[in-house]
């Protein structure tokens, strides 16, 4: 190329050609002959070398030291995208008013480091329906959440709960086991801190409520429940879409708490765990609100209707369990309890306990505290014998 462009260039300087009919000859215009001669006049003929198309400059290209608060931002927090990346920038002062980047330059500027794996979309099913509802306090979704690492290694699981219109937690609290007593227990502090909503939203579990049962039954949940005016709404099997809010807490809990970190001790974990829901819901902005936080949307709690402890007294359930359908029974080594001569197994799990039995015309009850652990039909009409009263009354 260099050498035809030099050719061409001597037509017109040595032999006296015109501009026109060499650019005919060599099939160019008459700009590009004028633009050889003046390469030529001025660099000789490496100045008829192809030269670098890159432009002289880019005004819209990220300045180096934005480039550096963000990727500098996405080192220290790796689960920061786009959006909450340039709010950082913003909120931080970071950067001058006049080189803000907008969202999509920072994402570009991830990509171009490596630090985004681009993932195949999934296409949200046409069926899902995104919904909120329009004040705080009108719906709570709660759940369970586990992988809690202690240093004895066992693994601790935790009641979470949301409102459904701030995103506001409210309620964190960590359990060895998850048991009705310490569900009901989270329930119990979440109502009494924040006060009593419309309705709960939680999934099937049977900490939760008992109406799958054969027959139906009314757990502890349920009771708290009802007798504070909670309407408790459960979702149709197989579809945690229902409760997609309290989902998306559990998934950033376990991406910015980091629930791979091992604790010394549940209570250690407990006060860690504290920590971050009180930056959760006062510092953190939250992208569905319009970056705003949750505590910023949250309304004060509507007060209790009736005066008083708006939910009962847990260690107060068994006193009424002295009534002449109520006995007391231990379960044997093999995890069988025998009443009103029909033997039931409760499991090795129970060997050794106390439980309290609910006998009536067609069903027996098994109770351990406050948890229900069995429901069976009455096959036997056999005399129900109860304990002594001394016994009787220790256990009740």
């Amino acid at each position: 190329m260099v050498e035809q462009r030099y050719q061409a260039v001597l037509a017109v300087i040595a032999e006296g050609h015109s501009v026109t009919e060499v650019a005919q000859q060599w099939g160019v215009s008459r700009q590009t002959m004028h633009a050889w001669l003046g390469r030529y006049e001025a660099g000789g003929l490496a100045g008829l070398q192809d030269g670098s198309h890159r432009p002289r400059s880019c005004p819209h290209q990220m300045p180096a030291v934005v480039a550096a608060a963000v990727l500098e931002l996405r080192r220290v927090h790796r689960w920061w995208g786009p959006r909450r990346i340039r709010h950082e920038l913003v909120r931080g002062e970071l950067v001058p008013a006049g080189q803000l980047p907008s969202e999509s330059a920072v994402y570009r500027c991830l990509v171009r480091a490596g630090l985004i794996e681009s993932e195949r979309r999934v296409r949200r099913a046409d069926r899902f329906r995104r919904w909120e509802r329009g004040t705080a306090m009108e719906l709570w979704q709660m759940d369970l959440v586990g992988g809690f690492a202690l240093a004895d290694g066992t693994h601790a699981k935790a009641l979470t709960g949301v409102d459904d219109h701030s995103r506001y937690c409210v309620s964190a609290r960590l359990m060895a086991r998850e048991r009705t007593r310490p569900v009901c227990d989270g329930l119990a502090a979440a109502l009494r801190a924040h006060g009593v909503p419309q309705q709960v939203l939680t999934d099937n579990g049977r900490v939760f409520t008992g109406r799958f049962g054969h027959p139906p039954t009314e757990v502890l949940f349920d009771r708290i429940c009802r007798e504070n005016g909670i309407e408790h709404l459960l979702t149709a099997p197989r579809s945690p879409t229902t409760t997609g809010k309290i989902e998306r807490l559990h998934r950033t809990l376990r991406a910015e708490f980091d629930t791979r970190q091992v604790f010394r001790s549940l209570n250690t974990a407990q006060q860690a765990l504290d920590e971050w829901v009180s930056y959760y819901n006062t510092t953190r902005p939250h992208q569905a609100l319009g970056m705003s936080t949750p505590a910023a949307k949250f309304t004060a709690p509507r007060e209790p209707d009736v005066p008083g402890s708006p939910v009962p007294e847990l260690t107060a359930l068994r006193q009424d369990r002295t009534g002449d359908t109520w006995v007391a029974r231990h379960v044997s080594r093999n995890g069988v309890v025998c009443v009103s001569w029909q033997q039931i197994c409760l499991g090795i799990s129970h060997a050794g306990s106390q439980v309290d039995i609910h006998v009536d015309d067609d069903l027996l009850q098994i109770w351990s505290g406050p948890e229900l652990i069995k429901t069976v039909k009455r096959t036997s009409r056999g005399e129900v014998r109860k304990k002594n009263a001394s016994t009787q009354a220790t256990h009740t």
